[in-house]
């Protein structure tokens, strides 16, 4: 389970470093899908443990030992979420880069109207 939590952090901070360094739009975007990976990855590991069985009820099963299926759910709308927010994304990249030819930060220049 540790290796999971270690994932986590390995996929958040990878994310986030392609946010804060790169200059490339797309890039960017990228590291913004990688750090939303990390924080479904932890989402699903807060709900599940070693010993738990799924959240059926049946003879002889406690409610201590079920999984908490909430956090799967959230972690299925935070993937729609995702999805929508990402393709949003792309879509402002794509304006961008045709208003000012390239998708790179540093080389944007103003555009008087």
């Amino acid at each position: 389970m540790q290796a999971a939590y270690l994932a986590v952090i390995y996929l958040f901070c990878l994310g986030l470093y392609c946010v804060v360094t790169e200059k490339n739009l797309i890039k960017i975007a990228m590291g913004f899908v990688i750090m939303e990976a990390g924080v479904l990855l932890f989402l699903v590991c807060l709900a599940s443990f070693p010993d738990g069985v799924p959240p059926i009820v049946l003879e002889g099963v406690t409610s201590s030992s079920m999984v908490d299926p909430i956090p799967h759910a959230l972690s299925l709308t935070a993937i729609v979420i995702g999805a929508g927010t990402t393709g949003y994304m792309l879509s402002l990249i794509i304006r961008l880069y045709r208003q000012a030819g390239t998708v790179r930060i540093d080389r944007m220049g103003r555009t008087e109207q």
